[in-house]
């Protein structure tokens, strides 16, 4: 049996689950944006607590790389590298997308009974008509990768022409302008559970990160000031 701490900080909620395998022993979850830094380590260090183990315990630690907010990303990737040098564990490293895929297919599925003939597009709002966006299949297969969209009337027809595509995320409300019979417009939120569904099969194969060169997948160029 493996022990993973799983952390996410990417979006407007932020979370810290501890996992057994598939079964998720303690998990904390937040709404604050803007509180992610300053809830992340007490959550870590109450879950483990309530949890009884320690994090000498844990065998590998995941964390959402993005896309997403960047503050965000870089509070969970910062503390997930660190965590991980320290206790000489690996990093598994989880598309924020993706994770929110699994979360859209699970809630699809149980009020569909199935998955057929439909892909999945989660969004990210990225402001004005901008998202985070990438198209998956029920087996989270990549058909269009991970990038930055600007959403118009005709966006995604081509595939909404062959099938069903389920909108979700915080930036789906701005997809209602795709007016098209087969848009199906899910309200599925992710958790820590999925991202922790996620590192399991990625443990179980062994895709580790390499814990120097990981760095948050933005998508879009993060301008700092000189």
């Amino acid at each position: 049996m493996a022990l993973l701490l799983n952390i996410d900080t990417a979006t407007e909620q932020a979370g810290v689950c501890l996992s057994q395998d598939e079964t998720i022993l303690a998990i904390e979850e937040t709404v604050g944006q803007k509180n992610h830094a300053s809830f992340i380590q007490p959550a870590i260090s109450r879950i483990m607590l309530n949890s009884g183990y320690t994090l000498g315990d844990i065998d590998t630690i995941s964390v959402t790389c993005g896309p997403g907010s960047y503050t965000g990303l870089r509070v969970g990737l910062s503390t997930a590298k660190g965590l991980c040098y320290a206790l000489k564990k690996p990093l598994i490293l989880v598309n924020t997308l993706e994770v929110m895929a699994l979360a859209a297919i699970n809630a699809y599925q149980v009020a569909s009974g199935e998955v057929t003939n439909v892909v999945f597009c989660p969004m990210i709002d990225a402001r004005r008509m901008e998202v985070f966006t990438a198209l998956y299949t029920p087996n989270l297969e990549v058909i269009v990768p991970p990038a930055a969209v600007i959403l118009d009337e005709k966006s995604f027809h081509a595939e909404l022409n062959k099938q069903k595509v389920v909108f979700s995320g915080s930036g789906s409300a701005k997809a209602v302008i795709i007016q098209h019979p087969n848009a199906v417009f899910s309200n599925a939120l992710y958790g820590t559970q999925n991202l922790a569904a996620l590192a399991w099969m990625r443990y179980n194969t062994s895709k580790f990160s390499d814990l120097a060169y990981s760095e948050p997948l933005y998508l879009k160029e993060f301008y700092k000031k000189p």
